[in-house]
């Protein structure tokens, strides 16, 4: 397969990306390879709200696979199939995200950029293939979710002072509260005390969470 496009994200790093895609309104900027910059590919593509990503888990590559992986969500001790998730560590390194498709640009040498929100995607990722999302047949409202179901919906109550509020516009205050109430710790770690980091846009953030509410001590420019 060849690689068509990448995808810019303010994830310089996996700590911190939402776990599944649509979890956060995200921002990703999709540009493709100068192979792919025809303009009729993308031809009809304004009709579609949601698009889906075809991508390469490129921070996950092994040359072994194993049959078995240890959830992160399941407290990083339960082992459970490899195709019973979506773990990175896979046979293919491939990754599959639903996003919000919210324009196309034309920008010069770069040539028609898409942009998208919701992407639980590492900065620079590449793409190998969008296609759009059919409401009537992609999506299964009943569907069973396995033991994702336990765990989907719990949010952390997220408390940022008002003075690290005013270092960031509105825009960015509302995107890093919708990671923050994912809680972005790994689920085995539960020290109150302990001071986690993350960077996103530039910003370098601290907590700490205590029980269920989450605490941001610091905002600083990265």
């Amino acid at each position: 397969m060849e690689i068509i496009a990448r995808i810019y994200t303010d994830f310089k790093e996996k700590f911190g990306i939402p776990r599944q895609s649509g979890l956060a309104k995200t921002r990703g900027r999709i540009v493709f390879e100068p192979k792919y910059r025809n303009p009729d590919a993308l031809r009809g593509i304004e009709g579609y709200s949601h698009l889906w990503l075809i991508w390469q888990f490129s921070e996950a590559t092994s040359e072994d696979w194993r049959p078995t992986v240890r959830p992160p969500r399941l407290g990083g001790n339960k082992k459970m199939g490899v195709f019973a998730t979506r773990s990175p560590y896979r046979p293919n390194p491939i990754g599959l995200s639903s996003v919000e498709f919210e324009r196309v640009e034309n920008e010069g040498d770069d040539g028609l950029v898409i942009y998208v929100r919701g992407a639980d995607i590492l900065d620079g990722t590449p793409i190998y293939d969008i296609k759009p999302y059919l409401a009537f047949t992609d999506s299964h409202p009943d569907a069973k979710c396995g033991f994702a179901d336990e765990k989907f919906g719990k949010k952390l109550n997220t408390h940022i002072p008002q003075d690290l509020q005013s270092r960031i516009s509105k825009d960015e205050l509302s995107e890093l509260i919708e990671i923050l109430e994912e809680d972005p710790r790994p689920q085995y770690q539960s020290d109150p005390e302990r001071v986690y980091g993350m960077k996103l846009r530039g910003l370098e953030v601290r907590f700490k969470v205590e029980g269920s509410t989450l605490y941001v001590t610091e905002i600083t420019n990265s």
